[in-house]
């Protein structure tokens, strides 16, 4: 049985991967808004510490701040990471769509090998995306849980300050 061919098959194996592009690229973007956020709190912190009266300043509200400082560094530079991740995923998901829409044309013209080669780019360049893609969403998990122990400090801090001073 000779099998017909599916004008659906070439679209589902081009719009697969532009979904995905848009996945990441919406990704980056709320990514790079994290980045510029730490950013801003890294500066924040640091110009808290640079500016401190060492006669009327705390050591407890400087090791804090410091630590925080610490903890910040270490997301920004996660961020950056994830960043690079989904970058190389939406070149990835292009290409593939690249791919598989010139395969999908020379399918018509050409056949044979020609069609395998640009098969076999469009599957590679999609996993290379699948993988960058969960590799950054990963990070900003583990990311994510670094914010939110500075949360979970810096609450605790602000309970036992008032804590004492009842």
């Amino acid at each position: 049985m000779d099998p017909q061919p599916n004008p659906f098959a070439a679209l589902s194996l081009i719009v697969a991967p532009a979904i995905l592009t848009n996945a990441s690229s919406v990704l980056a973007m709320s990514t790079s808004n994290r980045l510029a956020r730490a950013v801003d709190r890294a500066r924040e912190l640091a110009r808290q510490l640079e500016g401190a009266d060492p006669h009327t300043a705390s050591k407890r509200d400087d090791a804090r701040r410091l630590e925080e400082l610490d903890a910040t560094e270490r997301r920004a530079e996660m961020l950056l990471f994830v960043l690079r991740s989904f970058y190389i995923a939406l070149g990835g998901f292009a290409s593939a769509t690249l791919a598989s829409l010139i395969g999908a044309v020379l399918a018509v013209y050409a056949g044979g090998p020609v069609v395998t080669v640009f098969e076999v780019i469009g599957v590679g360049a999609g996993m290379v995306g699948v993988g960058s893609l969960v590799r950054g969403s990963a990070i900003l998990v583990r990311e994510t849980g670094i914010a939110v122990q500075v949360i979970h400090k810096r609450a605790a801090s602000i309970r036992s300050d008032l804590a004492s001073r009842r």
